[in-house]
Parts: C-alpha cells; structure tokens; sequence
C-alpha cells in the first residue's frame, strides 16, 4: 500500500512540473522583452510575422512646404503604383526637422539606428545629416541644388558610396528672364535667401552670375530662419521684382513674401511650381511631385537589387514647364502678355 501511495505521489508531481514547464516556456509573448520606441518586442517565432516582412523606408524632410511636400507624395506615389504598397509591402517613418539641423541630424541618426531599408533625403540639409548618419543604408536625395558643393556626392554621374537620387537645379537664367517678359523696364531686383543653406548660396551665386547680361542690378537679403524673412522682404527698396529661389527657409515664408510684394506692386519670380501655384507670378522650372516620382523610379530600382546608389548618376528634371499665375498678376499690378499665356504650360485662374 505504502508503495502503490508514493509510485502515486511521484506520478503527480511529474504531472505538476510538466504543467510548470508548460505554462513557462510555451513560447508565451510575456517572457519577451518589452517593446520601446527604440527597440521592439522580439519575435521568437520561426518566421516573422507579416508586418515585420514590409519594407521599412524612412523620409526625412527638413521643413513642411508645398514644394517638399509635393515631392514627398510623388515619391509615396510611385512607389504604391510599382509594387510598393504603403501598408502591405512597405511601412513609412516620416520626420519632419522642423528648419532644424540638430533635429535633422538626429532623425538620420534615429534611422541608421533602426537599420531602415532605405532613407529618401527631402533637401539638402536633411540630406547631408542622412550621409553623415550612415555609410550602408541606400539614401535617395530630392530637392538637393548640388549635391558634389554639399559634399554628398562625389560626382553627379558617379556619386559613389550610397547616396543617390534627384537635384532640383532650377534654370536660374531662364527664371530671371521672365522678369523682362512682364516688366521690361526693371532694372533692380531683389533677392532673399538663408545664408546657412549652401543650396541657396549656389543659387545667389548664379543669379549674380547671370544679372549682368540682363541688365539687373541685384539686392540680395540673406535670413537664418523663417520669422526673418518678413523684416527682410520689407527692407527691399526701389525694387522693381522679387525673385525667390528654391530656398527651404524663403519658401515656407512664402506668404510674408507675397504680401510685401502686393504693397510694392511688384511681381515674386518663383524658383519652382509650387510657389506659383501658392500665390507667386510665374516661373520656369520644376514642379517638385514630378521631381519625387522621378526619384521613386530611382527608389525602386535599388529595392529591386537591379542597380546601387554608388553606380547611378544623379538626375535632374527631366521636363521643364511655365507656371503663370492670373490672379498673382492682378495683385502685384501687372499685366500678362497673351505670347506668355498662349506659352504657359499651366495657368493658374
């Protein structure tokens, strides 16, 4: 009796610690490592669950404008319309520096530390920061004047390392020359910029390149940040127009810009579409959402494994176009030539 009891006792608890074991080891997710923003719950499965299948891109912008966000949702565009579905095959980190480069540095910084599978670069400063941050990571730029003068490209046809992507060099000479379409008169034409953005001083150097031959004297401005450019923009005297280049700062202060030119009744010559469409005159030149799916197109050859940033040359608009806003012209008091309409290829009513 005493032997059938303790061949009993023995059988229960090795029923018990088979139990223990169980409910111990079964794989149950509160043995894991809790999730942080920095580093997420492991997966001990075999494989891995679906959503940690998609790509993971980061975009990293450094300020919020039209213009930079029309390249954005081009990018986004073209990559969901090529096998690139945003929730099913790829998953997005959007940050926005806020005109910030320590924030922008930190972003890239945050991206290189999640290992992303690509990072798209939105203007130079974020660009530059994205290079700094990692040597391994496929980066597309877009919105980036000159990637060889910001050192993030040795070369536009071999940019070497893993940086690649699109430059939004505008045709300065060509956008300046609209100036004499609309006021053949002007003579003084003024110019604001951030003359911490090595994109913008490329541009200030050219239009003081090109001014000469057109006739222009030019008074230039320079800011450091957005809240500048209204003081700025007012202390342009006896000009006879504005010209303002794809500069990130200018751009996303646009409004002050325009409301000192409608007082002055003098036209904003734009640097690109977007500024047109936002209530500058006209312009020639980029419209930045073609610019981002150009650089999708790019995007998705690397994903594909068919090429490598080091091996593709940076591009640039493929397709010029005339912007000419209507009712810009009526409030900065100027007349359109009808050759200029019948010329635009879109006419902002």
């Amino acid at each position: 009796m005493r032997k059938q009891w303790k061949k009993w006792a023995m059988g229960m608890l090795g029923a018990s610690l088979a139990l223990s074991l169980t409910a111990c080891g079964g794989g149950s997710s509160s043995t894991q490592p809790a999730a942080t923003p920095d580093k997420p719950a492991e997966n001990t499965t075999s494989a891995p669950a679906a959503s940690e299948q998609k790509l993971r891109i980061g975009i990293t912008q450094i300020v919020e404008h039209p213009a930079l966000d029309a390249a954005k949702k081009g990018f986004v565009d073209y990559l969901n319309e090529n096998g690139y579905k945003e929730g099913e095959q790829v998953t997005y980190d959007f940050q926005s520096a806020q005109g910030d480069m320590n924030t922008a540095t930190t972003i890239a910084q945050k991206f290189s530390g999640d290992k992303v599978d690509l990072i798209l670069a939105i203007a130079t400063p974020t660009a530059q920061a994205a290079a700094q941050a990692t040597k391994e990571i496929p980066i597309l730029i877009t919105a980036v004047t000159d990637p060889v003068a910001a050192k993030i490209a040795a070369s536009m046809d071999k940019p070497g390392a893993n940086v690649t992507g699109t430059s939004d060099m505008n045709p300065i000479k060509e956008q300046l020359s609209l100036i004499k379409e609309v006021k053949p008169e002007a003579k003084k034409v003024g110019v604001l910029y951030n003359s911490g953005e090595t994109n913008s001083i490329v541009q200030i150097e050219q239009v003081k390149a090109h001014a000469p031959e057109l006739g222009f004297e030019i008074v230039e401005r320079a800011v450091t940040n957005s809240s500048e450019v209204k003081q700025a923009a007012e202390s342009l005297s006896g000009i006879d127009a504005i010209y303002v280049p794809t500069d990130n700062t200018v751009v996303s202060a646009l409004d002050a810009v325009l409301m000192v030119a409608e007082k002055l009744k003098v036209p904003v010559i734009a640097g690109e579409s977007e500024s047109v469409k936002s209530g500058a005159l006209l312009t020639y030149g980029i419209d930045y959402y073609e610019l981002g799916r150009q650089t999708g197109e790019m995007a998705v050859r690397v994903l594909k494994g068919e090429t490598k940033p080091a091996d593709m040359a940076i591009e640039t608009q493929k397709n010029l176009q005339l912007f000419v806003n209507k009712k810009a012209a009526e409030r900065f008091g100027v007349t359109l030539p009808q050759q200029l309409l019948d010329q635009a290829d879109e006419v902002i009513e």
